[in-house]
């Protein structure tokens, strides 16, 4: 059986197969695809040609929100590829491109070819009430739906699975602090694979200091910044997603590796900022959690960037963490870098969501049918 995975963001999807026998996923190709003025069905063709994959059995599609009502992994029929639609209000940047990508496999692949949908929520659809709720009127939040969602669930079940795959002998309940670090940035607690917090909320604008966007800010400043700078909605939603974050910050850009080679001062005060609210995040679900035995960095930067690594966890050896200074310079795959006498672990575990968009495929036609089990 080959299972084609698409992974789709505003600006760019990142396709891959595999096939399956039996249990076991073997991985084919994984492409990253610019979207700039191209269209998904001449990509999607363009990347069965490179890779002579005549025949495609399942596509699974990542959808960043599937808001109350899709909870879980499942085939996409009509009202599922509605209810994507319904909540793309929530998403904007990201589910209308999912189900555009959804229509034209669609059309590349025939109706025969089943397509499955994953959904980013799903991992915290089961929060506990106190992390996901808001303190506001209780009439409008049962108006609006109004909750904290929680987004990158996919990259954050996956760094829990590989570190316990990683560390199987480890002590304790398994509680992890995963750092999900890219143009996006999240923080999960943990504890046996179920999460109990995340930073970003009904918006992926809560939370970490981002790329370009903000992160958490009081709700006054925007309100004082609408009324100030005569802004309306949809301004405000311009300037907090897309020129904040470490590029509002430096005035430069909102990539990392560029800000730490600057000697200019906005440059370094973002970085700072960025690095110094993480380790807030940090602390405050050690306290969520009672302790962790790991905290897990993932994502662009959090596996790419030795410096920030570092720079977030210094002088945490108060709680029992502690890096190993030539560890952290050149880790390589699933890399534990703490010190041999730090009492949690940390390490760097790279996220294949690719991977766990095939598992998920896979494990709803299971459900459907033991046809799919080859």
């Amino acid at each position: 059986m080959t299972i084609l995975t698409v992974n789709t963001g505003s600006s760019s999807s990142r396709l891959a197969a595999f096939t399956r026998d039996g249990h076991t996923l073997t991985q084919l190709a994984d492409t990253r695809y610019d979207l700039s003025g191209r269209e998904p069905r001449i990509i999607l063709k363009e990347f069965l040609q490179a890779h002579q994959l005549a025949e495609i059995q399942i596509t699974v599609h990542r959808v960043v929100h599937g808001g109350i009502n899709l909870a879980a992994s499942c085939l996409i029929d009509q009202e599922v590829e509605q209810e994507i639609g319904h909540v793309s209000t929530l998403a904007p940047l990201h589910n209308p491109s999912a189900l555009r990508w959804i229509r034209e496999a669609r059309g590349v692949l025939g109706v025969d070819s089943a397509q499955v949908a994953v959904f980013d929520t799903a991992f915290f659809i089961a929060l506990p009430e106190p992390a996901r709720s808001y303190a506001i009127p209780h009439e409008l939040v049962k108006k609006h739906g109004l909750r904290r969602y929680g987004f990158h669930g996919l990259a954050h079940q996956a760094m829990w699975h590989a570190w316990r795959e990683a560390s199987p002998n480890s002590s304790g309940d398994g509680r992890i602090i995963s750092l999900q670090l890219g143009a996006g940035c999240s923080i999960t607690a943990t504890n046996s694979g179920l999460p109990l917090d995340t930073s970003m909320g009904f918006s992926p604008l809560e939370g970490l200091m981002m790329a370009t966007r903000s992160g958490d800010v009081d709700p006054g400043l925007v309100t004082f910044l609408q009324r100030q700078e005569n802004l309306t909605p949809e301004q405000a939603d311009e300037l907090l997603n897309e020129r904040s974050g470490l590029l509002g910050a430096s005035g430069i850009s909102g990539d990392m590796r560029e800000l730490l080679q600057s000697r200019d001062g906005h440059a370094r005060l973002a970085v700072d900022l960025y690095c110094y609210r993480a380790r807030k995040y940090l602390g405050a679900y050690l306290a969520v959690l009672g302790g962790a035995e790991a905290i897990v960095f993932g994502g662009g930067v959090g596996e790419n960037v030795p410096a920030i690594r570092e720079k977030i966890l210094a002088g945490m050896q108060w709680c029992g963490i502690e890096i190993d200074a030539g560890k952290n310079l050149d880790p390589v795959g699933a890399s534990r870098i703490s010190s041999p006498k730090s009492r949690v672990e940390v390490w760097v575990i790279p996220v294949n969501e690719a991977a766990i968009l095939a598992r998920e495929g896979a494990a709803v036609m299971d459900k459907m049918s033991g046809g799919w089990s080859t």
